[in-house]
């Protein structure tokens, strides 16, 4: 078959090129997690590209004025089918590197609750990469608007925290839901929010507030169904077990 050199061929790639301030952080960073170096430049300026599995990502030069901690640099979404199996590869990637999970300051890799559509790594040079499953469904900021009340404010907090990638907002709105919601709401709802604000406070060095809510959670009477319940609806399940009641 000829092929018309003037007819655009539907067969681009996109290589999304970050700005790199940090360009040793960078390669240490990504050779942690697996990714082959397929270009190392550093003088006279920076270019690094880095290949795994089926993409690629390129640095380049950045502003002089570029604060990574600021985390302004740039970013990129990578579509998969299935974005549970990525987490799990980069969370024992970074175990295996760094002895832990990096969920603080730069490098880092968000929280993954179960049944979740996206995940984001924000790298030494303060660009975040946002893996998102290709079926991801649409969001309602605010909250679903078939909900009210808590089950609303919960709604509404699982988008800030996975969606907008806003700790701090998240943590806020289910505060605020706690104190004005929680009275007339299912314990089970009541349960969910408190073990998301366990969760939230830790990350966001609130820990004088975990022992209110934790105290809080352990007074609910909840039968082990709404327990798992509570529990899905975080990361981590295990920072709630010090505040479980005792169920022998």
């Amino acid at each position: 078959m000829t092929i018309n050199a003037d007819r655009v061929q539907p067969n681009e790639t996109t290589v999304p090129l970050l700005p790199c301030p940090a360009p040793q952080e960078t390669l240490a960073f990504w050779r942690a997690l697996g990714f082959e170096v397929t270009y190392e430049q550093t003088r006279p300026y920076v270019y690094l590209a880095f290949r795994w599995s089926g993409f690629d990502l390129h640095y380049g030069p950045a502003p002089k004025d570029l604060d990574p901690a600021k985390e302004h640099s740039g970013g990129c979404l990578v579509m998969v089918d299935a974005v549970a199996s990525y987490h799990a590869v980069f969370t024992e990637a970074m175990r295996r590197s760094y002895g832990k999970v990096l969920v603080k300051g730069l490098p880092r890799m968000t929280r993954y609750r179960a049944g979740a559509s996206r995940f984001s790594i924000i790298d030494p040079s303060g660009n975040t990469i946002v893996f998102i499953q290709r079926d991801e469904p649409n969001v309602e900021y605010g909250g679903s608007k078939e909900l009210d009340g808590l089950a609303r404010v919960l709604d509404n907090a699982r988008i800030l925290r996975e969606f907008k990638l806003d700790d701090r907002a998240a943590y806020r709105a289910l505060d605020s839901g706690m104190r004005r919601r929680a009275e007339d709401a299912p314990v089970v709802e009541q349960a969910m929010a408190l073990a998301g604000l366990i969760e939230l406070a830790t990350a966001l060095d609130k820990a004088d507030r975990v022992p209110e809510w934790g105290a809080r959670l352990r007074a609910l009477p909840l039968t082990p169904e709404q327990r798992t319940r509570a529990a899905q609806y975080i990361a981590d399940p295990a920072i709630l077990e010090p505040w479980w009641p005792d169920q022998r």
